[in-house]
């Protein structure tokens, strides 16, 4: 019999697929004492692949548990996609030169550091990445990153049964040597706006035009005073036609090409507010949860119509307003009702030079072609056992672990596309990873994560529409309360409406900000109360860019 000696700490791990507690003197079986010793009396080490908004956030909750993490960023700066670069090279990909984010700072923010009360509601991409490097500085984040390394491999290490450690062959781009590491866990931060989605269009191949994916496009350099389609009705559709349209001429046109439209919310909101800070409330949710009828559906319908009659441009989809991820763009009304840009019906067939579509029989004639068509969802340095990707369809309980492995060591972060922002949902998820592998929670049986699957599967094709990209869709409020259940982070509202019924009606009433679930739980910030309270204080600074009277 050997002894494990943890003064004044609790530790419950899964060790040789059983929950042991680890306690001062506590007895561990001999059966697998020499590994659990190893295994919870060390400090963890863990690998995030990928240092943009995901990698950083995932860096900070592994600080906060004490592991010993470090990030490998393939390129040689962070901030992934959110910092802008002209080239192309190596598929790298970036917004565009003039990519705006769609939701509001507050709205984006991380729950323990709210954007600099001047910064814009919603922030230019490089007022992101300069949030990003205040983020990085303020909880020293930087100096784990390792750039200019790819990982090529992540596997199962030899003693994986009793520890859930992982080999990662990583590829030292500058000296072109590859070498072997072995990780307590892994983070896969890379996001899933890699690799293009192409799809099979009648005629493309022998379309003589330029032809180019959002994912390559950076500005509308190349597309003066020419006939472009865009493909799509997304958000990177959208402003790609928009910002092309402002270098194209009379008689030449930007065709919008859709095949089921979509509602078009703009960013400013009821008010002057922003969109988001209006409509992400927690009282919309309880009303959507008791809301048989779709009434709440109906009343955001007619605010959007309010706008602009989407039937008249031509957008009107079959679909409700929440059945489908929002498009978000304040220009496109405009440039529709200016002739900027043509809507279209879906693409029939390519000509040499030019499109046919559906409903026409002539061919409109055009120079280029933009594909806004989504991404496939892929990890080549994944084996098929450990995620097995269909049609986008991924077998993760809670979008964040892969069912089957007998160790939570794991984690996809911010592998969802939240109605929403997405950077508050990656750091609720590497909160809740930080603490599974600290031995603070516990996953439930694999049964049970598999029942989770496909109930989460089932509401995802009884509230969104058929699609690839809605395959990892969720809805922002209800899936931050689930993740942050996990943890013991979410506010007891019932609670906090008797105890400080002020805070109450901020939360019920107000935006739904990140801030709330540092109240309590691991990590609970003293300023949480102040920052929520005070959040319209910061939305309000940003239109005073003179002094009034």
């Amino acid at each position: 019999m050997k002894y494990v000696t943890r003064k004044k700490k609790f530790f419950n791990g899964l060790v040789a697929n059983k929950v042991v507690s680890c306690v001062e003197k506590e007895a561990v079986s001999n059966d697998y004492s020499d590994n659990f010793q190893g295994y919870i009396c060390k400090k963890k080490k863990i690998c995030v692949i990928g240092g943009g908004s995901s990698g950083l956030t995932a860096i900070k909750a592994c600080k906060e548990e004490d592991l010993d993490v470090v990030c490998y960023e393939k390129y040689d700066t962070f901030g992934g996609l959110w910092r802008y670069h002209s080239d192309d090279l190596d598929g790298r990909p970036s917004v565009m030169k003039s990519t705006v984010i769609n939701t509001s700072k507050e709205m984006s923010s991380y729950s323990d550091f709210p954007p600099p009360k001047e910064f814009s509601n919603f922030m230019h991409n490089t007022s992101m990445v300069e949030y990003f490097k205040m983020y990085a500085e303020k909880f020293d984040l930087l100096k784990h990153i390792v750039y200019k390394h790819e990982v090529k491999k992540v596997e199962k290490s030899d003693d994986y049964e009793t520890t859930g450690r992982w080999k990662i062959t990583i590829l030292d781009l500058d000296k072109n040597i590859e070498f072997d590491d072995i990780f307590d866990g892994v983070m896969v931060c890379v996001g899933h706006h890699i690799y293009p989605l192409i799809p099979k269009f009648r005629g493309l191949n022998q379309f003589e035009g330029k032809k180019v994916h959002t994912h390559s496009l950076k500005t509308a350099e190349g597309f003066e005073d020419k006939s472009v389609l865009v493909i799509g009705i997304g958000n990177s559709a959208v402003d790609a036609a928009v910002e092309i349209s402002k270098v194209s001429k009379k008689g030449q046109f930007v065709y919008l090409s859709t095949r089921k439209g979509s509602w078009i919310f703009s960013r400013l909101g009821p008010n002057g507010i922003p969109y988001d800070i209006f409509f992400q409330k927690r009282f919309f949710k309880v009303l959507r949860e008791y809301d048989p009828l779709h009434l709440t559906d109906t009343a955001l319908e007619f605010l959007l119509n309010f706008k602009f009659h989407h039937a008249r441009f031509g957008l009107k989809p079959k679909h409700r307003v929440l059945s489908a991820h929002i498009t978000i763009n304040d220009a496109l009304p405009n440039c529709i009702l200016s002739g900027l840009v043509t809507l279209k019906q879906d693409v029939q067939e390519f000509t040499k030079n030019g499109v046919i579509f559906e409903g026409e029989e002539d061919v409109a004639e055009i120079d280029a072609v933009v594909l806004a068509t989504g991404y496939e969802i892929k990890f080549p340095f994944l084996p098929d056992d450990i995620l097995k990707i269909s049609e986008n369809e991924l077998n993760l309980y809670k979008l964040v672990f892969p069912s089957q492995l007998e160790h939570p060591s794991l984690a996809f972060i911010g592998l969802t596309q939240p109605l929403g922002a997405i950077f508050p949902i990656s750091e609720a998820q590497s909160r809740w990873f930080a603490q599974l592998m600290k031995g603070n929670s516990q996953l439930p049986p694999q049964s049970e994560m598999d029942q989770e699957i496909q109930m989460r599967l089932k509401l995802k094709n009884d509230q969104f529409v058929p699609s690839l990209r809605h395959m990892v869709e969720v809805m922002y409020i209800p899936y931050m309360d689930e993740i942050y259940s996990e943890i013991g982070a979410k506010p007891n509202f019932w609670k906090m409406a008797f105890t400080d019924p002020k805070l109450y009606f901020t939360c019920m009433f107000g935006p739904c900000t990140s801030y709330l679930y540092r109240l309590q739980g691991p990590h609970a910030w003293e300023g949480a109360r102040e920052t929520i309270l005070t959040a319209s204080e910061r939305i309000e600074e940003a239109f005073k860019t003179y002094k009034r009277d």
